[in-house]
């Protein structure tokens, strides 16, 4: 049989098909929105919420490059284009899933030196600092997704032959160093790095908390601010983890194990729920931040020409992704307002 042949049923072409339609939809609109928020908030983000732009880069790309041509190979019951599109799939799905796990990663640490002085009116991070973290991530992305074409590891079809990935299954001899650095460079050391960050915000949080709770009713809420953020932010990193670790098991059941012993529909699943990931983010930001959600409402307004109730800014969430941009101008108020006390 062809390699790029679906090994799956006709009826389950053409539900995978439909359940990555609906993926590729929602999360094209659902990103669109968080780039055209961020646009309309350009003169008042803060540099650290760049990365948060740029992971909604990352997932953008990842659905309009990869999904379409997926669904339309799914309803054709056989991969569209042969090695070369095999060969471009690949790549791409590698290459904006390196860099949204790497975009977590260096937003938990960023996130993690913010909170390290939750009223200091100083900025930690600059821009230059962020745009250079964020042309790393792409450049680290680039050249472990171009590994492979040069000869370390490999590109190839999945299981159900409607998919391109990394040929795990190929790569239990010559690609076993790939394998074990990738896993270990890439996933297991960016989710430790990730975890430790947002436990010892976590900590951070507890204990200003309570240090200040007894001489200021404005530092707690600054707090409160943060542990919303922080809600978003784990939610965000946990999101992706928990999407692409079932795949990451499967992945090395293949290189460790017998790959033929895994059923194609059971090779599926893992491979559909990590596409998945690339939804999640913006409904976190609908659900969690009060200015996102207040802003999509406005938009959808304007869409259907009426008119909005009124136009709320509400200081205490006026920040759609990592940090509050008027935490500096709330440190300030706070500390003349201390001034005048005494």
């Amino acid at each position: 049989m062809d390699i790029y042949t679906s090994t799956l049923s006709p009826a389950l072409d053409i539900f995978t098909g439909c359940y990555l339609l609906v993926i590729a939809v929602l999360s094209i609109v659902g990103n669109l929105l968080v780039l055209i928020m961020a646009v309309k908030r350009s003169s008042r983000m803060k540099p650290p919420e760049l990365l948060s732009v740029n992971l909604a880069v990352t997932d953008l790309g990842a659905a309009v490059t990869m999904y379409p041509m997926a669904v339309a190979s799914a309803w054709n019951h056989h991969w569209i284009g042969g090695d070369a599109s095999c060969l471009y799939y690949g790549l791409a799905g590698f290459f904006f899933g390196i860099a949204s796990i790497m975009n977590l990663t260096i937003m938990a640490i960023v996130r993690f030196i913010v909170s390290l002085n939750l009223q200091s009116p100083n900025e930690k991070i600059g821009w230059r600092k962020v745009k250079m973290l964020c042309i790393w991530i792409w450049l680290y992305a680039l050249i472990w997704a171009l590994f492979p074409i040069m000869g370390w590891g490999r590109y190839g079809p999945e299981p159900f032959g409607l998919s391109c990935s990394l040929a795990w299954g190929q790569m239990k001899h010559d690609g076993f160093t790939f394998v074990i650095s990738l896993f270990s460079f890439n996933l297991v050391l960016p989710s430790v790095v990730i975890i430790c960050c947002y436990f010892g915000i976590a900590i951070k949080l507890f204990f200003t908390y309570k240090k200040s709770s007894h001489n200021s009713n404005r530092v707690p809420n600054i707090v409160k601010l943060h542990r919303r953020l922080l809600v978003i932010a784990v939610l965000i990193s946990f999101g992706f983890i928990v999407c692409w670790t079932p795949y990451s098991i499967v992945c090395l059941w293949s290189i460790l194990g017998d790959s033929s012993s895994i059923p194609p529909e059971v090779s599926l699943l893992p491979c559909m729920f990590a596409k998945s990931s690339t939804l999640y983010n913006p409904i976190i930001y609908y659900v969690f931040s009060q200015s996102f959600k207040r802003e999509v409402k406005k938009l959808g307004w304007l869409c259907f020409g009426s008119k909005t109730g009124h136009d709320a800014n509400n200081i205490t969430d006026n920040s759609m992704y990592m940090v509050n941009t008027d935490i500096k101008s709330q440190v300030e108020v706070q500390t003349t307002v201390q001034q005048i006390e005494e």
